[in-house]
């Protein structure tokens, strides 16, 4: 899914983003530069900022669900926090224009449903119970999806019976229709520099989106399959600039979360 590691420094983005409004929060100033493969955030003492957003860490989320209902307000406020040096971002809410984007969203999705290696390890990252996702602490649990939690080993076998291409592309158009709107996020350049930045502005996005109520979830497939990539680009008439990150945003259901390690699990201290 990711083989030149853009989602990865995009992720890596996000947790820069997380990590930025934390120290503001204790009264730390953030400054986060990019050499190589690393990414240094140097601290020094600062005012004591609490934002909207650093509450909403905690309790952000991706929902893949329906949304219902198409909240009036809090547009400003999402473009605002989308706002990063080097980073664009195209909000779409009209009923046309989304129709278009689902398109490309489904013709993705085929592409990728139809890739033997993809599905492989698509499969590979799902926990399909509780005690699947208690043990691996990764991964994508079965219930945040609005799925039954089932044994792995009744529900691998299953899945490729309930799990197909007609009713996955059925499912993310439904998704989307009932969305309040989409963003793409696009960058100056397809480097990991502008990676890290577009990360950085979808982290605060989907926090932006967390403090006003609202869900949201990726629809990617767009910008996952190369092919399809440039043809999306052409339609967003961004030129030649990559479109980064798609996702849809809207009222929307609270869901279990997946489980991920703690914090002194991941971070090696010298």
């Amino acid at each position: 899914m990711d083989p030149d590691d853009h989602h990865l420094f995009v992720s890596l983005g996000c947790a820069t983003e997380n990590l930025v409004l934390a120290a503001s929060a204790i009264g730390l100033r953030a400054r986060p530069s990019i050499d190589g493969d690393a990414i240094t955030v140097g601290l020094e003492p600062g005012p004591v900022v609490k934002s909207t957003q650093f509450e909403a860490i905690p309790v952000r989320q991706r929902t893949r669900a329906k949304y219902h209902g198409r909240p009036e307000g809090g547009l400003a406020l999402l473009e605002r926090a989308c706002a990063e040096p080097g980073v664009s971002a195209i909000f779409i809410t009209d009923k046309t224009r989304i129709a278009n984007v689902i398109d490309y969203v489904l013709q993705g999705n085929s592409v990728q449903m139809r890739d033997k290696a993809f599905m492989d390890e698509l499969v590979s990252w799902m926990r399909f119970s509780e005690a699947d996702a208690v043990t691996a602490m990764d991964g994508l649990f079965s219930r945040a999806t609005g799925n039954l939690a089932l044994p792995g080993w009744i529900a691998r076998p299953l899945l490729r019976l309930f799990f197909t291409e007609s009713g996955e592309n059925q499912k993310y158009r439904e998704h989307i229709e009932s969305s309040a709107g989409i963003v793409i996020l696009t960058a100056d350049a397809a480097d990991r520099a502008h990676w890290v930045a577009v990360g950085r502005s979808c982290q605060r996005f989907g926090l932006q989106v967390t403090a006003l109520g609202l869900k949201y979830a990726f629809i990617n497939q767009p910008v996952e399959v190369a092919a399809l990539r440039t043809q999306f680009a052409s339609y967003l008439g961004i030129g030649q600039r990559r479109p980064d990150i798609v996702m849809r945003f809207g009222a929307g259901p609270d869901l279990p979360k997946s489980l991920r390690r703690p914090p002194q699990k991941v971070i090696v201290t010298p």
